[in-house]
């Protein structure tokens, strides 16, 4: 488990490197869907590491699961308006706050939530993330002019365009898990 948070911690290392965050923040599609989803991902590798270390924040704060997720939807709802991509390319302070809320305040949370909220919670929050993703599709899509001062408008439209494709796969992961009984998986991972 330590090594998942070492991980974690050089994922997100990298992500904050200044050559790779110019890089990924260059163009569109690329600083949402991959820069922004690492940094979350680093969030959830490190995870671990804060559940060991902060035991009794995260029983008392998070026992049930559903405050840490509804941070990560906050967070993460917050990341996907276009006002926040701007500011984060064009200030400092902000793009600060990316790189703090989507790891240590998206993440983290999210993996300390996910085996607390159950099955049900689980589908809840795939179903809030298809609706965020077909939001932002119809959004960069049907937008007639610019949204994002520091990007051109065929970026916001392929920024659209693989917002569906997410919700789509999303979808379609949901719809087979009533139809698939991940039981036996999971109790082989709880024995392991």
């Amino acid at each position: 488990m330590m090594k998942q948070s070492f991980y974690g911690m050089l994922l997100f290392i990298f992500l904050a490197l200044p050559p790779v965050a110019a890089i990924m923040e260059s163009v569109m599609i690329v600083h949402m869907h991959m820069q922004m989803t690492f940094l979350v991902i680093s969030g959830l590798l490190m995870g671990r590491f804060f559940q060991l270390k902060f035991p009794q924040f995260f029983s008392k704060w998070n026992r049930n699961g559903i405050p840490g997720i509804l941070l990560f939807a906050v967070i993460w709802s917050y990341w996907m308006i276009p006002r926040a991509m701007d500011e984060a390319l064009m200030i400092q302070l902000v793009e600060l706050f990316k790189f703090v809320s989507l790891p240590f305040l998206a993440g983290v949370p999210l993996r300390d939530s996910w085996k607390k909220i159950g099955s049900a919670g689980q589908r809840i929050v795939f179903g809030f993330l298809i609706l965020v993703f077909s939001v932002m599709a119809w959004l960069y899509i049907g937008a007639d002019s610019q949204i994002c001062n520091n990007y051109l408008q065929v970026e916001q439209q392929t920024l659209g365009w693989g917002s569906l494709f997410i919700g789509a796969l999303l979808l379609v992961y949901v719809i087979q898990l009533f139809f698939i009984d991940t039981t036996a998986y999971e109790e082989a991972e709880q024995s392991s």
